[in-house]
């Protein structure tokens, strides 16, 4: 709690989070990354010798109060060091997402009038080169890597090391213009601007200060008890509000260490060797593991498959409330404790979660059955509800109060309440404090008072005080027949099949719900070459009658559950087809968060909803799709539609309860 104090006085901003970190914990590992197979480390010391070095080259480039600093590529601690030695020259860091093609990263640069881009590579340069004629405040780019950059025209072109090095040079010259800068930082100065993902329209500039982010990392990291010892493995995009606050605005707070991943391919055996205490995943992580094992449970021997089924039955059973610390039978413990033995554990240590003390999912609601799965191996997996505009944190669960179906209570600082409608708005000390260049959204979306829309519909629980979100309020609707039409709930149902990737649900005003689904190529690829089923590509793959089958099955059982829901029964799905792509951010059809883009998918495969209502065997289709180096073509199919049973509505259950 002393820190609390001190957030009161001199530590208003990461670079004076940095300077305290280096001078109480100099010695401690800030960072690691993982380079040629070998981890290398900075202690807290070494990163401020690093980022000031930084700090004082871009101020020898010409960086100036106020300036916005692109900075793309993968998690490095190169990048980190980028967005605080901005920050400590009164610019503010702009992180953009690495996977965005030239057109959408053309969109934000010209957006915020970024003078300065840090970029990872040859990838990286040549997709601003492609687009600098747009780009009228442009002016300096620095490279990380030099990798194929030697013939490039370097007048306005610079490597990392060589800025650090200019500044280290000139370290007499304007250190004193960089402390003037930082001793001008306070809780009121922008710590960094971050792009929503934009799955309604473009996307927007949220400002968040420094009392946004370290308010909220000290109220988050107070309520989970988090300390200078936790490992993190920051593997998320650094774009994205949810890296920002961990690998950042909590890093910095507690001093803990954050650990690079060498590459996307070696992400878990580096996640292995780090064993995080801290975790953070979105569900489709979660999702991508658990396929995972059991693609690896259907390829192993029948006594292996017997035990991992007889003991996951066991830790279906008592594992949660073990991890909960309830009262479980004498019987119970040993066979959980033989079961931890022979599988939860060998298993958490595959997954790199042997060591997880603490673990979050968020930026969608999580399949219950999946939640459950891992709190059932003793892995303290807790959701918590954020958005980019309240950087992160509205509701976390506390340990002890942890349940599938609601997102926990409002974070330290956090007030909510319900509108009519049902719309979820919240105020706290994380409320961003504008759109960038967007003064009516920033008026439609956070009152004069600081209350905050969330386009989320809910209620809090009267007893237990625990938020349930039901889904985005402008996709719940109604049925034809008045019935709550909520789609997520279903969608998250059927992701639960290791077979299903992605769902999409529609029925808002109709009377039926009809759902397209996105195989998962892993998982359904795996099945085939066990069947010694041939296929070519995903399309031949998604359209085999097999699988079709498996996937009318699992829609059934979903089906089966949905209709154990009085309140949701309406939305079981009577008829689905398997779409011949992937849903693709390339597409447009997801963020580069992978949220559905629900408009535009109900808007480009009008053709194939139209047929599902209409009762039709199959379509024909051809759907424009974009390739790897930005190319266009097209694809086309014909696909089955196909008709699912509907159960009748469990009404008996709610009454007896």
């Amino acid at each position: 709690m002393a820190q609390s104090s001190q957030a009161a006085g001199g530590l208003q901003s990461i670079p004076a989070l940095l300077h305290r970190n280096a001078t109480e914990f100099g010695s401690r590992p800030a960072y690691r990354e993982k380079e040629f197979g070998i981890w290398q480390s900075w202690t807290w010391k070494d990163t401020e010798v690093q980022i000031t070095n930084l700090a004082l080259g871009l101020i020898n480039l010409g960086v100036n109060e106020g300036d916005f600093i692109a900075i793309i590529g993968r998690n490095r601690p190169y990048f980190y060091w980028s967005m605080v030695a901005a920050q400590a020259v009164g610019a503010v860091p702009v992180p953009l997402y690495q996977d965005s093609a030239a057109e959408e990263m053309a969109y934000v640069l010209d957006h915020c009038g970024a003078r300065f881009v840090i970029a990872e590579d040859q990838e990286q340069v040549d997709k601003v080169i492609d687009v600098q004629d747009r780009l009228h405040q442009f002016e300096h780019m620095i490279y990380l890597d030099p990798r194929g950059m030697r013939k490039y025209d370097h007048s306005r072109l610079h490597e990392f090391s060589h800025i650090q090095e200019q500044g280290h040079a000139a370290r007499d010259e304007f250190t004193p213009e960089l402390q003037r800068r930082s001793a001008k930082l306070d809780y009121d100065s922008t710590c960094v601007m971050l792009y929503t993902s934009g799955t309604t329209g473009k996307p927007k500039g949220v400002v968040l200060s420094n009392r946004n982010v370290i308010e909220s990392a000290k109220n988050s990291s107070e309520f989970d008890h988090l300390g200078g010892n936790e490992e993190i493995l920051a593997y998320l995009p650094m774009a994205w509000v949810g890296d920002f606050i961990f690998s950042v605005g909590q890093a910095y707070w507690c001093a803990f260490c954050v650990n690079c991943p060498e590459s996307p391919e070696t992400m878990n055996a580096d996640l292995r060797e780090i064993g995080p205490t801290y975790y953070f995943a979105p569900p489709r992580v979660f999702e991508t593991q658990l396929t995972n094992v059991m693609i690896r449970m259907e390829d192993a021997g029948k006594f292996k498959k017997a035990l991992f089924d007889k003991y996951m039955a066991v830790a279906k059973r008592v594992g949660p409330k073990i991890l909960d610390g309830k009262p479980v039978s004498l019987g119970d413990r040993i066979s959980y404790a033989l079961g931890d033995l022979f599988i939860y554990g060998p298993l958490k240590n595959t997954m790199g979660m042997s060591r997880v003390r603490v673990g979050y999912t968020a930026g969608e609601a999580i399949g219950p059955e999946i939640f459950e799965f891992y709190r059932s191996l003793g892995i303290n997996l807790k959701q918590l509800y954020g958005q980019t505009e309240a950087t992160v944190f509205i509701t976390q669960q506390p340990d002890g109060e942890v349940r599938n179906d609601t997102v926990g209570v409002p974070s330290p600082g956090v007030e909510l309440r319900i509108d009519d409608n049902g719309e979820v708005h919240y105020r706290s000390p994380g409320v961003f404090e504008y759109y960038y260049k967007n003064p009516e959204s920033t008026a439609s979306t956070k009152d004069a008072e600081g209350w905050v829309a969330t386009g989320d519909a809910g209620f809090i629980e009267p007893d237990t005080g625990h938020l349930r979100i039901i889904d985005r309020a402008k996709d719940v609707g109604k049925m034809a027949d008045g019935s709550l039409f909520a789609p997520k709930y279903v969608e998250n149902k059927l992701k639960f099949f290791p077979n299903i990737l992605e769902a999409v649900l529609f029925g808002n005003g109709r009377d039926k719900c009809m759902a397209f689904i996105n195989i998962d190529m892993s998982a359904v690829g795996n099945w085939a070459e066990r069947n010694n089923i041939a296929y070519s590509s995903y399309q031949e793959l998604a359209g085999h009658p097999r699988v079709l089958e498996a996937i009318k099955d699992h829609v059934e059982e979903v089906n089966r559950s949905v209709a154990e829901d009085e309140m949701l029964s309406g939305c079981q799905v009577h008829r689905f087809l398997v779409l011949h792509k992937e849903l693709d951010a390339d597409d447009g059809e997801m963020t580069r968060t992978r949220k559905v883009r629900r408009r535009i998918v109900e808007e480009k495969f009008d053709d194939l909803i139209q047929a599902l209502y209409a009762g039709k065997d199959e379509i024909f289709t051809t759907t424009e799709v974009t390739y790897e180096d930005g190319r266009k073509g097209s694809i086309s199919a014909t696909l089955k539609l196909i008709d699912a049973a509907i159960q009748p509505v469990k009404t008996q259950k709610v009454a007896a309860e």
